[in-house]
């Protein structure tokens, strides 16, 4: 069975353009690594692939993604308006 693991992780073209030195990404993908790693990050990952298994959205392709509401809900929406939508605070700006 192939890897779900995102092919693209840690190539963002956004370092280039921002012109950040080799030493520059190493030292924020070890960064990232330990952010992700910490315990609030995995049961956040881990509700939203359950909501995401539930909805048979998970891993088909389908570029569907489970998205926050204000009330603190998941609806299906499409990736990329998704994860286009950086909230403020943190907190979603969907309905």
């Amino acid at each position: 069975m192939a890897s779900k693991r995102n092919k693209m992780a840690g190539e963002h073209p956004s370092y280039d353009k921002l012109g950040m030195s080799a030493e520059r990404r190493a030292k924020k993908l070890a960064y990232d690594k330990k952010y992700q790693d910490t315990e609030e990050r995995v049961n956040y990952r881990e509700k939203l692939n359950k909501a995401n298994k539930r909805a048979g959205t998970y891993g088909n392709g389908d570029n569907i993604d489970m998205s926050h509401t204000k009330a603190g809900s998941m609806v299906a929406e499409n990736m990329k308006s998704n994860r286009a939508r950086n909230g403020q605070n943190g907190k979603s700006t969907k309905k």
